[in-house]
């Protein structure tokens, strides 16, 4: 069973703007949040899928690519995306709890106790692949090699020597917030932010890894498989969720945000979700038909030109063109009609084509558009 629709979860219409979004999760997530439904697998399942739909309409560019491609465009292998429903409470509350001021117990006292520090986020990765037609209209899947910030090895990413422990930090108190109190001439205005001394994390390292200096990251090479789906287009942005930087000493990583390009085909144009391929005839092959040979983007296939075919036809391969990216269907192949009219004639093809040009057979036919080709052609050989 496929996903529900973002908005539909969050109850929202889709100009809904940032400030309903965030007040829908929020009242989606003290419904659901499992503190205040114990034991309810259902309520859970609830919770996740609203923090799903939160992570990628609160995010402008994941909201555009979701608008323009669905559930599609969220997609990209290793994990394909945001998934609300693979992780835990606590990884949700850990990435989206701030919009409830630090903790869910402000709202109703739910919450038993968890900690307000804050969790690093390591940065998002852009990077292009190029793509060609076969592989666009057949979906594939893609080894890139990417330097990045990956969790350090020495360490395992926690920034600390092995054996050393974590004392708590003296100015938040464990807490990774500072409160400060400032006099204003509206009175008194409390503010609170990340503790500048911890870094918002509410311990410090006593013996930091050399290795990394104490940030539980390094740069190195690191090779991503990519699933790409297929009828993907040129521009297309795709998520590839967590393989982005590793963030300092544990936390969520980023993503991965991979653009499409697509090469240019020799001899078949896209438009849409259709291809176009221009057939130049043969005057003879236009006029006796023939049995012609044509590419497609899973090899060449054999079609028959009845005799008699106009140049402008198009003839229409049902079947043969690109993928919708969201599922509904596929393309058609069009194949338009070109006759190639020579530019020279030896003295005996010339006086074979005029006595053809005397024959009724040969007079244009104004009904149906013929005049002008024949006004052309005659035009070669006067």
């Amino acid at each position: 069973m496929g996903k529900r629709d973002y908005y539909e979860i969050l109850g929202l219409q889709r100009d809904a703007s940032k400030d309903e979004i965030k007040k829908a999760y929020r009242k989606m997530a003290i419904k659901y949040h499992p503190d205040k439904n114990p034991g309810d697998k259902k309520s859970e399942d609830h919770f996740k899928e609203a923090a799903e739909a939160y992570e990628v309409l609160s995010d402008d560019n994941k909201r555009a690519r979701y608008d323009q491609f669905g559930h599609a465009g969220m997609n990209g292998g290793g994990g394909g995306g945001f998934s609300g429903r693979g992780m835990t409470v606590e990884d949700i509350f850990s990435q989206f709890g701030d919009i409830f001021g630090g903790h869910f117990g402000g709202f109703g006292g739910f919450g038993g106790g968890r900690s307000s520090q804050r969790v690093n986020k390591g940065s998002d990765l852009r990077v292009k692949v190029k793509l060609n037609l076969s592989e666009v209209a057949n979906g594939v899947e893609k080894k890139i090699k990417v330097n990045k910030y990956v969790s350090c090895n020495t360490c395992h990413g926690t920034g600390a020597a092995g054996g050393s422990s974590y004392s708590t930090c003296t100015s938040c108190r464990g807490s990774g917030y500072v409160t400060r109190i400032a006099n204003t001439m509206l009175g008194q205005m409390q503010t609170t932010s990340p503790c500048p001394t911890c870094s918002g994390e509410g311990k410090i390292i006593t013996n930091k890894c050399t290795s990394c200096s104490g940030e539980g990251v390094v740069r190195d090479d690191e090779v991503i498989s990519i699933k790409i789906p297929a009828g993907v287009a040129e521009g297309m942005q795709m998520s590839v969720s967590g393989r982005g930087n590793a963030a300092r000493r544990g936390g969520v990583n980023g993503d991965l945000l991979v653009m499409i390009e697509e090469e240019k085909n020799p001899d078949l144009i896209r438009d849409g979700n259709d291809l176009i391929y221009n057939l130049y005839l043969s005057f003879p092959e236009a006029t006796l038909g023939a049995p012609i040979e044509i590419p497609t983007v899973d090899g060449k296939v054999k079609i028959k030109i009845d005799p008699g075919t106009q140049p402008g036809k198009v003839l229409r391969l049902k079947g043969k063109g690109i993928p919708d990216v969201n599922g509904y269907g596929k393309g058609d192949l069009l194949v338009t009609i070109n006759v190639w009219v020579p530019r020279t004639l030896t003295k005996e093809e010339k006086a074979t084509i005029e006595k053809f040009a005397k024959s009724e057979n040969f007079e244009p036919n104004p009904e149906s558009g013929e005049r002008n080709f024949f006004e052309k052609m005659r035009g070669f050989f006067e």
